[in-house]
């Protein structure tokens, strides 16, 4: 398989102009050439399309107008409300996807009266209506080996790091523990959120800064209260464009989610690659295209990949088989100025047909920016389950693949947003699709 992608990726950086570098991982890097060739020029009509300040305005809108877009919430609902409304301009044929979700949780951490700041676990079983009040246990890193038979009954307090978070509350509730209060790592301006990876427990879990959880180690005592609000949905919004006159065309996915963490939001995360989806929406509205394209953005991405998951398990047989990439957009337009490098994530970290397609459409615009490496935590995983070719677009830092430091915080605002970045995400990611669904002698852009 490697084998057959370098291949692809040496055809397909020569038609770019450029030369194709494989690296000692199995990733790879283009030289660039001047994009002067009559391909480039093919490739600039996408990227002059692509209007930034129009994407600019939606992630305005949806994080500065509509603001934190929480999962199973009245501004989520709305945000996919206005969502399908611009699809709608853009002549897809629109649909609302509605899913149960897990119990939607708020948690509250007191000690000595004080509230500490904290975050339950989508999973966390809820406190009975007083809340827990219990004496702490500091159980390391909630090893098997840190918890002693003076667990029982207690709140565990656990430092990040090593196991899974569900792993950890899972020994603590096997050792008896009441309840879990899982601390950061490393200093952050907002409390940890726990992921317990779609499973559930039986006590409560939340998670609370570092220094917050250092100073609590020193405590005796603490107050959890953890309400759940249930029989909660969100909703998938889809847009698809379907070639006329091709019968059981393959299909292109041009995805991102549009919740947000609480207090958050949400304009980087993830307004910024809906409103790449939405604007690619736009300018492909009247292009010939000889694939089926499906522009589908996903509710309750933040609380596991739910909604992504709930589309790609109702999918047919034929659909699945018919399913050739998916081009997946998230945090796509942070100023951060150590976020230069639009990283190509993919879950096993290996070329596949977005990349190839992403770095020749680099190489002709002539944006030497792209690295592909392996990264999960976005929509684009369940479909690579499905065995759909999938990768993520983000922005980070070079060597480091670091987020913004306002990534899942309230400041995660429109003043953290560059139109530049916006742009060429937006320019690099239509010009692959456009590659890959036009139809030949053809233009249609809008």
């Amino acid at each position: 398989m490697k084998r057959k992608m370098m291949i692809l990726g040496l055809a397909l950086s020569i038609i770019a102009g450029g030369v194709f570098i494989p690296s000692a991982d199995g990733m790879a890097n283009t030289v660039q050439a001047a994009p002067e060739t009559a391909i480039a020029k093919d490739a600039g009509k996408i990227g002059k399309k692509f209007n930034e300040n129009r994407a600019y305005q939606t992630i305005y809108h949806l994080s500065e107008t509509i603001g934190p877009r929480v999962t199973g919430t009245a501004e989520e609902k709305k945000s996919g409300q206005f969502i399908a409304k611009q699809m709608k301009k853009s002549k897809l044929k629109v649909s609302t996807q509605t899913f149960s979700i897990p119990d939607r949780l708020e948690g509250i951490l007191t000690v000595h009266g004080d509230e500490i700041s904290s975050r339950p676990a989508a999973g966390s079983a809820p406190t009975a209506e007083e809340g827990l009040t219990a004496p702490l246990y500091d159980a390391g890193l909630g090893l098997p080996g840190d918890f002693t038979k003076e667990a029982k009954g207690k709140i565990a307090v656990i430092l990040r790091g090593e196991l899974t978070f569900y792993e950890k509350a899972k020994n603590a509730a096997e050792a008896g523990a009441a309840g879990v209060i899982i601390y950061n790592h490393i200093d952050g301006l907002v409390p940890l959120t726990p992921n317990l990876g779609g499973n559930k427990t039986d006590i409560p879990v939340v998670g609370i800064k570092k220094d917050d959880g250092e100073k609590l180690l020193s405590e005796q005592e603490a107050t959890l209260k953890v309400k759940a609000f249930k029989n909660q949905t969100s909703q998938n919004v889809i847009g698809v464009r379907k070639p006329k006159g091709i019968k059981n065309p393959d299909i292109v996915y041009v995805t991102s989610h549009y919740d947000s963490v609480p207090d958050a939001p949400g304009a980087n995360d993830n307004a910024s690659g809906t409103s790449v989806v939405l604007e690619l929406a736009r300018i492909m509205k009247n292009i010939p295209a000889d694939k089926e394209i499906r522009f589908i953005t996903f509710g309750a991405e933040e609380i596991g990949l739910v909604g992504s998951r709930y589309y790609i398990s109702h999918l047919s047989e034929q659909e699945i088989k018919r399913s050739a990439a998916n081009f997946n957009l998230d945090m796509v337009a942070t100023n951060w100025e150590n976020a230069s490098q639009l990283y190509i994530n993919t879950p096993d970290g290996s070329a596949n047909l977005v990349w190839q397609l992403s770095q020749t459409a680099a190489a002709k615009l002539g944006k030497d920016v792209l690295y592909l490496s392996q990264g999960g935590s976005s929509d684009h995983v369940p479909f690579n389950e499905a065995g759909i070719d999938s990768a993520n677009f983000i922005w980070g830092e070079p060597g480091t693949g670091a987020l913004e430091p306002w990534y899942h915080t309230p400041f995660d605002t429109i003043e953290h947003i560059s139109k530049d970045r916006l742009k060429t995400a937006g320019q690099i990611a239509g010009t692959a699709i456009y590659d890959h669904i036009k139809k030949e002698k053809t233009s249609g852009l809008q």
